[in-house]
Parts: structure tokens; sequence; C-alpha cells
């Protein structure tokens, strides 16, 4: 190890490796106190090993995780005393990146799709619509089932309701009814959802 007598080389490494810690750290987690921002007088300290070192003042436990140049972290703000454990902050929070980008990308997010049906269809459009709705279920999206009533066909909604009845029974083999067929002004709603392990 080199050092100078005065001790300059070895304060410009402790001060470049403490920017370098401050850089690693940038952006944290708002809600994450750590180091200094912690002010409770009592704190339950965990060792970066995960063994317990008990209970001790913020001033202590920070003076432990510097001489180990690692981050005295709050992970238990609600308990009493909090939790604190002594932990390399940068890699903590590039792991936790790390973890929420894997997630993310196994997530599928669900769309709700629109079949739109009138009362007079034709049996070759009743099809097409049907394709194209066991499509997107198929696909796991949930589809949203409607039939605009205009003028005089707001006084027969049981031809509405049969042609939902006949929609939902020709998509049962891969969806379920999540919403039943209900009229809602002019508009008679119905929603599918894929069915479960599919």
């Amino acid at each position: 190890m080199y050092c100078y007598a005065d001790g300059v080389f070895l304060s410009a490494f402790y001060y470049f490796q403490t920017l370098w810690r401050c850089l690693t750290i940038g952006k944290k987690d708002n809600n994450v106190q750590i180091n200094e921002e912690i002010r409770d007088k009592e704190l339950r300290i965990i060792g970066a090993d995960g063994q317990q070192l008990g209970i001790m003042s913020a001033k202590e436990a920070l003076a432990i995780a510097e001489q180990k140049n690692l981050d005295l972290v709050k992970i238990a703000p609600q308990s009493n005393p909090p939790v604190c454990k002594i932990m390399d902050y940068g890699k903590y929070r590039f792991e936790q990146a790390k973890r929420e980008k894997e997630a993310r990308k196994n997530q599928h997010t669900v769309e709700i799709k629109e079949v739109r049906l009138s009362l007079n269809i034709d049996t070759h459009d009743f099809n097409t619509k049907l394709n194209n709705a066991l499509k997107f279920i198929k696909h796991g999206d949930k589809v949203k089932v409607s039939i605009r009533f205009r003028g005089r066909e707001m006084g027969h909604p049981e031809i509405g309701l049969e042609t939902m009845r006949r929609f939902a029974e020709a998509c049962s083999e891969y969806a379920v009814i999540e919403k039943p067929a209900k009229l809602e002004g002019r508009n008679m709603l119905m929603f599918l959802a894929p069915k479960p392990n599919k």
C-alpha cells in the first residue's frame, strides 16, 4: 500500500472513493433513508453478512458502515426501533433495477379489445366478428362486445340479448363471461375474459 508521510495520497484515495460511492448511489429511491439521512436515536443493526449487531445509535452504526466502506440503509422504518442494514447501496439498487426490468419483461399487459355487433347481423359478419374476438382472447386480451341500438330498435332489447347469448356461447371454449350483457343507454355491453389455464 502506497502512503506518503503527510497522508496526501491516502486522503486523495478516500476522497475519490467517497465521490465514486456518491455517484454510484446517484438516483436513490426517495423513500429510503441512507447514511447521514438516518437521524433516529436508536437503531437495530444488521451486518452485511446478515448477522444481528444489536441496538445502537445512528452515529455508531454509521461509523461501522464507513469502516467497512459500506452504507447504512434503513430497511424497516416502521419497526420499533427502526431496522437498518449495512450494505453496498449502489449494488443493491443495481440488482433491484435488474429484477424490476426482468419482471416487466415477463409481464403481459391485458388489453380490452372491442367487437361491435348489430341487431340484424348477417351470419357471415357474425362469424368474422367471432373469429376476431377469438383471436384477441387467445392472445390473452379481454373483449368488450357491444351492440348499438338505433331508433325503433330500442323497443327490442330481447333481440340484442339473444345475439349476445349466441356470441358468448360461440366463445365459451376459450372465454368466460366477465360481465353479462347489460343495456346502458343505447348500447348493450358484455365483457369476455380468457379462460384461466388455457
